[in-house]
Order: C-alpha cells, then structure tokens, then sequence
C-alpha cells in the first residue's frame, strides 16, 4: 500500500433533502437457476430448517436487511408465466419448461400462495410482475382480484378454496418485463398502449391501492421514456385524471467486459476492475438522462423512476450451468453496489424503486446456498445492504467531497475514487464513504454541518483484496468490523483502507 491520499467530505445536515425511499434497497427473485428452488424454497419434506417449504436461514438473513420488496416471479420468467398452474395441490399443478433459465423443467410448486408466505415470512411488500408477452388484460386483472379483493366474487372464491380466507395486500405490480426484447418485442409505441390498456384494468379492490409499474428501457433508451410519458400526458390531458401507471421502469446492469463476454467473477485484473467502476459510476448520467426526459412531461413528478433491474454481470462460475446465471461475489461487487447507493440517494426525488438483481444464488447475489453441504453464506454486496439499511426513509443531505489526488485515470477518463453520501434522521446523521482505489487508503476529514454532533462510531467493509469472496469454507473472510474514528472540532477524521466500504454514524 502507497502512501494515503487526503479527502474532506463536507456534509450539510440542516439542508434537507428528499426522502431516501425504503424501496430503494428491494430485491428481485425469479425462477432462473437456484434463486427459487434451492435458494428460498427447499419444500416441507427437506432436512434443512423451514416453514412450509421456506427456508428459515435465508428468511432470517433477509430479515437482517430490512427488505422492504421482492419482485416476483420475473423477469423474463414473467412472461411465459400462467398464474393459475401456481395455485391448488402442488402435486396436481401443471408442469413447463423454463424456456429462458436453463431450459429445465418448472413444476409450479412455488407459486402465489407459497411467494405470499414468503412475503410474510419476510415482513415485507410484494412486487408482482404480470404477464404481457403471453398473457391477456383478464389474466392479470383476475390475479389481481384474487390475491386482493375481499367480499364476494368469482376470484376470491377461488383463492378460498385454496385455502386462504383473506385477501392480500400486494402494492406493486409491474405491467410485464423488457417488452423490447424477450417479454414480446414490441415497438415502444404499441407497448405504451397495452401498458395504458392494463393500467386500467388492473383495479383497486377495497383498501388495496396498486402501484403499477410500466416496463420501461434497457439501459440508455430514454426514447422508450419519452414515450411513456407521452401516453401518460396525453391520457391524463384528454379524458383520465387517473395516472395508468405510476413509475416507469428502466434496467441497467454493470458489466467489466462486453455482453459476450463478461469477464469472471473471481479472477480479473486491474483493467477490468477499473472498467467495472466506470461502468458502475456511468448509472448515474443514465438516470440523469431519463429523469430529464421525464421532468418535461411531469414536473410536478407525479410518476416515479423504478430501476427495478441492476447489478453485477458475469460469465458464470466454470462447471455450473451456463442458464442458471450463478456467480461469486467479491469486493469488487460490493463497492458497485456503494457506488449506486450513493447515486440512488441523490436521486431519490424520482428514483422511487430499486431492485438488485438478484436476492439468491443468481447474478449479484445477497445469498450463496451451497448445494453440497446446504451452508448459507452472506455475500460481501449482503454487507453492504446491511450497513447501508440506516438510510432507509431516512432525509438525504447534501454531500460535498474534496479529494483533488483521488483520482485514477482509466483510459481517457479521470475517475474519482471516492463516493458519499449522507442522511439524517432522528437526530443522528449517517455518512456511507467508499474508496475505489485500489492502492492507497484514503485519511477523510469528516466536515459535519448543521448539528452538533460529538458521538461518532463506524463500521468499515474492507478485506485485504479486492478479489476475496466468502464461500462456505471462508463464510466471513469479507464482514465488516469497527473502524477507528477521531472526534474533531468540526466532526471527524478516519482512514478508509484501499478498495473499501464504511458507514459513519454521528448523533
């Protein structure tokens, strides 16, 4: 390690900033490779600890993070997904073939019931994403009904002899997945249509008030923005003071190395780390980009932004199968996942939803299930959840950095390697600091405005490589532990180490 770099961060606490929605730290689960199977559902007849098939450990660790969402069951799965083949008997379910995962065979026996009772399990929302690509307008509006309406109808005598007396309360619910692609190759124009149409369709049932989200772009697409919020102006304007939807969506993965081939998980050099970092940085110009589009046709920010897609992608781990998507997990990929805290917190006025892709066993995973010997193991991008779950409904505050010599140069590009952000709430204010570089550690002068503060603790994520993972043999060679904090006139100083990740609590 060379000689450390100085940075001042300047945080203004009295200058309130928007809510840091909860929604912001959500997950996704799809059926696709041992996300589902394997990863959250083991079924009642399995030697590892469950409750009607659930497994406890993943519930339990999951519940560590406060997840506040799940998205379910897609994804591309979404739409190729009949709702009704997961309802009833297990063992008189219909079987399918996961055309997208794999090409194996889906039995249906983790379906809507068995998702709700992991929501509860959870203590958290359900995000439900329909059916567009192969599905109609009645199919998801009669899965709506079932899984939310009380009193009498066709639906919800359905879902009583199914066992389950009372309704649901689902809030989220996605109007298909990526209709440009898999989920139906559609012009933008036809798919602002049909989202227009399911939007209507896709009713309120008694208390039950649903936030529907239109599937939006891939990546930098902010055509397929602009035509969205053309729909939504135009219906609003004409006959509808109804919203038909309530956030648009967009999906953003970040990749080292190009679509064909991403580079592994595990085993990369110093190039393709620092690319990995550009590419995690460049979501924020990307948001930007969409947000303008949007402020044109809804200044008053009605309709919410949902990067309901985002995360680390690489070639799967060797041996595995190449459609089960199952990777490792290194620092590399938590600092990613700081990187877009940091952005999503800046841009929580818009940014209403996000979601990683995905919670277990699959891409940028929170968990790892070894099949072997059935062990749990946290992921270092889980840690990074866990420390950063103090900003959740927290205010966001401005953050200013100083850090002249923490810069790297990647091709034609300075990048600065250092990245905060900042929250108050309840008296106490959190500042969540990375350091990118992967030589020098980084002595931060921590400028605390607006409050008077002279209790300041921190946690560091911080292994000895960038390349260290946790694996069922070395569960914790990537956990946090306590970091040493000075107490200074105007706040604090402390040493974030190379390639690291810290959360500072000042009350």
């Amino acid at each position: 390690m060379t000689d450390p770099t100085r940075a001042t961060v300047i945080v203004n606490a009295d200058i309130p900033g928007p809510t840091i929605s909860r929604h912001l730290y959500g997950h996704f689960a799809e059926h696709l490779g041992r996300c589902i199977y394997g990863g959250f559902w083991v079924g009642e007849d399995s030697a590892i600890p469950n409750e009607g098939g659930i497994r406890l450990d993943v519930v339990e660790a999951l519940r560590e993070l406060n997840i506040p969402n799940l998205r379910w069951p897609g994804g591309c799965f979404a739409d190729e997904y009949h709702w009704r083949d997961g309802i009833g008997p297990r063992e008189q379910r219909p079987r399918m073939v996961n055309t997208n995962w794999g090409d194996v065979e889906e039995d249906n026996h983790f379906g809507t019931h068995e998702f709700m009772a992991l929501c509860e399990l959870l203590g958290t929302q359900a995000y439900v994403n329909g059916n567009v690509g192969t599905g109609t307008v009645r199919e998801m509006s009669e899965w709506v009904e079932y899984l939310t309406r009380s009193g009498s109808s066709p639906m919800v005598e359905l879902r009583r002899a199914n066992g389950r007396e009372e309704p649901w309360t689902v809030p989220f619910w996605g109007i298909g997945n990526e209709p440009w692609g898999g989920g139906g190759r559609m012009r933008a124009e036809t798919y602002a249509d049909l989202a227009r149409q399911y939007g209507l369709y896709c009713k309120d049932h008694g208390d039950n008030v649903l936030h529907r989200i239109a599937a939006g772009a891939s990546e930098g697409d902010v055509e397929w923005t602009e035509a969205l919020m053309r729909a939504v102006d135009q219906l609003t304007h004409d006959t509808f003071p109804v919203l038909p939807f309530q956030s648009v969506s967009v999906h953003y993965y970040t990749i080292g190395g190009t679509w064909t081939a991403k580079g592994s998980a595990t085993q990369f050099d110093d190039d393709s780390y620092w690319r990995t970092i550009v590419a995690a940085q460049d979501i924020e110009p990307l948001l930007r980009r969409h947000i303008a589009v949007m402020d044109r046709y809804d200044p008053d920010r009605q309709v919410g932004l949902a990067l309901d897609e985002w995360g680390t992608w690489w070639d799967v781990e060797p041996g595995t199968n190449p459609g089960f998507l199952y990777q490792q997990n290194t620092m590399r990929d938590a600092l990613v996942a700081s990187v877009h805290f940091d952005v999503f917190h800046r841009l929580a006025e818009r940014l209403t939803m996000a979601n990683i892709a995905q919670t277990v066993n699959v891409l940028q995973a929170m968990l790892l299930t070894d099949e072997a010997t059935g062990a749990l193991v946290r992921t270092p991008t889980y840690h990074v959840f866990e420390m950063n779950k103090v900003h959740q409904d927290a205010t966001c505050v401005p953050v200013h950095i100083r850090a002249p010599g923490a810069v790297q140069q990647v091709a034609d590009r300075q990048v600065p390697t250092v990245s905060a952000s900042a929250s108050v709430v309840d008296g106490r204010c959190h500042v969540s600091l990375s350091n990118t570089d992967l030589d020098h550690a980084v002595e931060v002068d921590l400028d605390l405005r607006g409050g008077s503060f002279t209790d300041v603790t921190a946690r560091v994520l911080a292994p000895s490589s960038v390349r260290d993972f946790n694996s069922a043999e070395r569960p914790d060679q990537v956990a946090p532990h306590p970091l040493d904090v000075t107490v200074t006139a105007t706040g604090a100083r402390l040493t974030l180490p190379p390639h690291s990740f810290a959360i500072v609590e000042a009350a």
